[in-house]
């Protein structure tokens, strides 16, 4: 680990304090729990020069469930969301996707907005300043070509946070906060299929809350995680369900991948398969959909050719938990 560069910390009580803060200033950082962010200032791959601490701010930290749907603050900690028993009645998938982020300790104090925004991974990327230096750095930072694919100007590192596959399949709605206004927008649109550049968010725009759609009657849910331990990993590849099933057959299905491309993928294709029952010739249509969609690189330790199986296998075993469960 790296010293801490020096910064500037600033403590608003208010959203709009905590914009004003910020300013759109290239070197300033909001930071709620920093369970991200502060390893990565730790490793010299994030140097700020202005906290802004988001931690005291009322605002950020409210959640609600009602007849039109779940409402959760940026600042909301993972661990609340996992326990809350009305997330787990009728917002399953986000319940669970919360629940297996990191560890226990990191769940109390990361938050909702964290790991929404979190920064994208790769083996090339997140290590030590004297590693990243005897490697020439990478294409993400201080260097000129990516080690994932060196013949291009593209970075694949890739986004792992596992709220927004669980959200995304909801069809959830963010709600941003910055120097030109607020706006609101589809949660996938915050995204952008870009490692280096990520989230699609304006100069000092901040995430301020979520809010999501209550579920029609009868619909179903749920994400599967694969890693290399069962606890503390980010996800080799995530998967996130939200379907409906009529008479045993698909009425509905909305799936979304994470830990494979720079942004979570919602799968495209899939509506040829309502009316069909949930079989192998099925879960075959589904994998062929996700084979040219999710497309994991050499970003983690282990190959990416394990994660290209292991996203649509985690699909097929969510799927069939699913309609066990009905």
């Amino acid at each position: 680990m790296e010293h801490f560069a020096a910064f500037s910390l600033a403590q608003p009580g208010t959203i709009a304090e905590a914009v004003a803060l910020h300013g759109g200033e290239a070197g300033a950082r909001y930071v709620g729990g920093g369970t991200d962010l502060v390893p990565n200032i730790r490793r010299g791959i994030a140097t700020p020069a202005k906290l802004i601490d988001l931690t005291g701010i009322a605002a950020l930290t409210g959640m609600n469930v009602d007849p039109n749907g779940l409402t959760i603050g940026a600042g909301v900690p993972v661990a609340r969301i996992a326990e809350d028993e009305r997330v787990k009645h009728h917002f399953p998938a986000i319940a669970e996707a919360a629940s297996q982020i990191a560890g226990p300790t990191h769940r109390e104090v990361g938050t909702l907005g964290g790991n929404l925004c979190l920064d994208t991974r790769c083996v090339y990327y997140n290590q030590s300043e004297w590693w990243r230096q005897a490697n020439d750095y990478c294409l993400k930072l201080k260097g000129d070509i990516c080690h994932v694919a060196p013949a291009g100007k593209f970075c694949f590192a890739a986004y792992s946070g596992d709220l927004a596959p669980a959200l995304i399949a909801y069809e959830a709605k963010a709600v941003l906060r910055g120097p030109m206004g607020r706006r609101k927008i589809a949660l996938n649109e915050m995204f952008r299929d870009d490692g280096m550049a990520h989230l699609a968010l304006e100069p000092g725009e901040m995430l301020v809350r979520v809010e999501v759609p209550m579920p029609s009657a009868g619909s179903l849910s749920g994400y599967e995680k694969g890693r290399l331990r069962g606890s503390i990993d980010f996800p080799l590849a995530g998967v996130a369900a939200s379907l409906a099933l009529a008479g045993g057959k698909i009425s509905r299905l909305r799936l979304v991948v994470t830990g494979t491309n720079p942004q979570p993928v919602l799968i495209r294709e899939l509506d040829h398969l309502v009316g069909r029952p949930l079989d192998d010739a099925l879960f075959g249509e589904i994998e062929k959909a996700m084979r040219p969609q999710a497309l994991p690189m050499k970003t983690t330790i282990a190959g990416s050719n394990y994660r290209r199986h292991l996203a649509p296998a985690l699909a097929e075993k969510l799927l069939r938990r699913l309609s066990a469960a009905a």
